[in-house]
């Protein structure tokens, strides 16, 4: 399956970009004719035809129509302090895309050692990774924000951080209530710290334990977006 990303669709014809028409037709080598798929990143999913095979400005037409393509029972934000391996954290852009997500915040925490992260080149990824997966929505990618400014504003149904201190916390499964709008915040390396976990808990956030082991940033967060994604299949 040949599948393009067309965030901007909004006709029966389509003119891919000169990224995209060059790899349909100078990589992929597709013809007049040759049927491709589109996402448009809000749930729509495109059956087309190739009707002009230019390298540069490759025009579709646009046979069959699916919305909601794929559309899940719940929404899932993860705010995630970036790692200072930014490898690390773009690995869990990728697999949480992957595996179902649909917003994430980046928070600069207390114990935070990378500020800022570049969003276009972190959207890239995950646009990659919708194409990959075969998803018709497409994450949505918030710029990076202070834990503080964050917490103030921060609203689901259920808002959960996970965190390594000693105190009360409850499995993520004794907490977890199904098909509702979850917000799990996933500290930095070194942990969140004692000011940052009275302050969310201050907000309303129940603490949540994802296990016995001590997991890395991207490792728990990618946990976290796995077991909400169990839960309510």
């Amino acid at each position: 399956m040949h599948l393009f990303y067309t965030p901007d669709i909004q006709s029966k014809t389509y003119q891919l970009d000169e990224e995209e028409s060059k790899h349909c037709i100078k990589v992929l080598r597709l013809k007049n004719g040759d049927q491709v798929n589109l996402i448009d990143g809000k749930g729509g999913f495109y059956l087309a035809e190739i009707i002009d095979e230019h390298p540069k400005r490759t025009i579709l037409n646009i046979i069959d129509t699916k919305l909601e393509f794929g559309k899940r029972n719940h929404y899932l934000h993860i705010a995630i302090a970036p790692t200072k391996n930014i490898d690390r954290f773009e690995w869990f852009l990728e697999k949480a895309t992957e595996i179902g997500i649909d917003e994430i915040t980046p928070i600069i925490c207390d114990r935070s050692e990378r500020k800022e992260i570049k969003l276009d080149r972190s959207n890239k990824i995950i646009t990659s990774a919708i194409k990959q997966s075969l998803k018709a929505y497409h994450p949505y990618l918030n710029n990076y924000i202070s834990f503080k400014t964050f917490i103030s504003q921060a609203s689901a149904d259920l808002k959960f951080i996970a965190h390594c201190e000693e105190n009360k916390k409850s499995a993520i499964a004794d907490a977890f209530k199904p098909q509702q709008k979850y917000l799990i915040l996933i500290g930095p390396e070194g942990d969140f710290s004692p000011s940052e976990i009275d302050l969310a808990l201050q907000n309303g956030f129940v603490p949540i334990t994802l296990g016995e082991s001590r997991l890395r940033t991207e490792t728990a967060a990618l946990e976290a977006c796995f077991e909400i994604n169990y839960f309510n299949r």
